[in-house]
């Protein structure tokens, strides 16, 4: 059996104070000065520890509070309150939610799986991801877990392709393939988010704990300074049509990704030539007819495709279509023409939560690319400030790069061990085997239409009372 892959986090503390969902509002006026306060009844001692942080204008006593509510309820005068915090609730967007944005904060510091001890309270059906359920059919089974050591969970996939068949000469030798392959111990390759306050301590952070995790980073070409190079085994330079000419990246490294566009069979066979040793992936931006576009990307001889859908997990061009739809829809046509087991499919695009991860597995990916969520793991609100040339509120381009790997490191933890959770609940020793296993999950929409799609359907032979 091979060593156990497990990533050692620790508590990393926030720069900066985070907003919270809440806040308490203590009223001075009117008070009745009772002899025993309710706020030095407080089993916490947030009032006591209470401070206030002149630099982001901060009552310490929002971040302390446990929500017990203790306070607020046995107040006589009803002058301590708890209220919504409208910076927290305006957040982010409809995607990346506040709840969403805390709970990778969460994460980021603590590398725990986030756990809400009143239970779930949200719906349990909604659009693209959460519109699907995992079957957890072996979740009382206790010697299946892989977190604690109980049973071994492997979560190693490999990168590229391998060969249909072995090959042996005349004198029963096998024939090396030349297929080559990059094995990664989690399904999850990083990649410099499109926008935030980024600068080149926070790259080397995130490059530092890809070689921590044994993973890799994907960076556009044009951020990549000389000083990155010094660990060019764990970087995957991204590169357009119009970054070809004058490119000059000496150091090995073992991926190259390609932006597909009009010029792409011919420009491929350059990348090629430039990058003889590396893996070459192309980036599929998932608009028009993306299904046929994935197809002659494969027929020009690229066998790593990395689906790129939106900044909120659809497809670019339409709305009503999810990463979750789009990954089945190309995972069944590569299916259907016999070569998906010689080709890598990697999706990225609006993953906001650890559950993403096998779910888009289950849909037919090898791998994900995990953007944002390393960047709200730094702290980053998704204001937007940066894109306006305004200042970062939590100053994420100032953080050391000890303080970005950890971080790094810590949400990737929690992400794995809640992957190994789903896998051990779903009863799958490998992540390989969950690949497109869409018979250990169900779909809302099919659920839906095959229950009640015949409900007021009249058909000829039936009569109405």
């Amino acid at each position: 059996m091979p060593s156990k892959y497990v990533i050692h986090t620790k508590q990393i503390d926030h720069r900066f104070e985070p907003l919270t969902r809440s806040g308490i509002i203590a009223w001075e006026e009117g008070c009745l000065k009772c002899p025993v306060c309710v706020k030095k009844e407080c089993v916490y001692g947030v009032y006591e520890k209470r401070e206030l942080n002149p630099g982001q204008m901060i009552d310490s006593i929002d971040n302390k509070c446990m929500s017990c509510l203790r306070c607020v309820q046995n107040c006589p005068g009803q002058l301590i309150q708890k209220s919504i915090n409208p910076e927290f609730m305006e957040m982010g967007d409809t995607h990346w939610t506040p709840d969403i944005i805390a709970r990778l904060w969460y994460q980021g510091e603590t590398g725990k799986i986030p756990v809400s001890g009143a239970g779930y309270p949200g719906p349990f059906s909604g659009p693209g991801f959460d519109s699907m359920w995992t079957d957890m059919s072996e979740i009382v089974r206790p010697t299946r877990d892989g977190i604690h050591g109980r049973e071994y969970i492997s979560t190693g996939v490999d990168i590229g392709s391998t060969p249909k068949n072995l090959v042996f000469d005349k004198e029963g030798r096998m024939v090396k393939n030349e297929s080559a392959i990059i094995d990664i111990p989690i399904p999850v390759i990083m990649r410099a988010p499109d926008f935030g306050a980024i600068s080149g301590n926070t790259i080397k952070g995130w490059i530092s704990a890809a070689k921590k995790l044994e993973t890799l980073l994907a960076i556009p070409v044009k951020r990549i300074i000389p000083e990155f190079l010094k660990l060019s085994a764990h970087i995957i330079p991204v590169i357009s049509s119009k970054d070809i000419e004058g490119l000059n990246i000496n150091e090995h490294v073992r991926m190259v990704e390609y932006i597909w566009d009009e010029k792409g069979a011919s420009n491929l066979k350059k990348v090629k030539k430039m990058f003889p040793e590396a893996l070459i992936s192309v980036r599929l931006y998932l608009d028009g007819d993306f299904e046929k576009k994935a197809m002659e990307i494969f027929e020009a001889g690229c066998s790593i495709i990395n689906l790129e859908g939106s900044y909120n997990g659809r497809v670019r061009d339409d709305a009503s279509i999810y990463m979750k739809d789009a990954i089945r829809r190309i995972h069944l046509a590569f299916v259907e023409k016999g070569v998906r087991d010689e080709m890598t499919l990697i999706a990225s695009g609006g993953f906001s939560m650890a559950e993403h991860i096998a779910k888009s597995i289950l849909c037919g990916t090898d791998a994900v690319y995990v953007d944002f969520p390393i960047l709200i793991a730094l702290g980053c609100r998704m204001c937007h400030r940066c894109e306006q040339g305004i200042p970062c509120p939590v100053e994420i381009d100032n953080a050391s790069i000890k303080w970005v790997a950890a971080r790094t490191i810590n949400i990737i933890g929690a992400w794995h061990n809640q992957l190994l959770e789903v896998m051990g609940a779903m009863g799958i020793r490998d992540v390989r085997r969950l690949r497109g296993e869409v018979g250990r999950a169900m779909f809302f929409e099919e659920l839906d239409k095959n229950i009640f799609g015949s409900l007021n359907r009249v058909e000829e032979g039936f009569e109405l009372e």
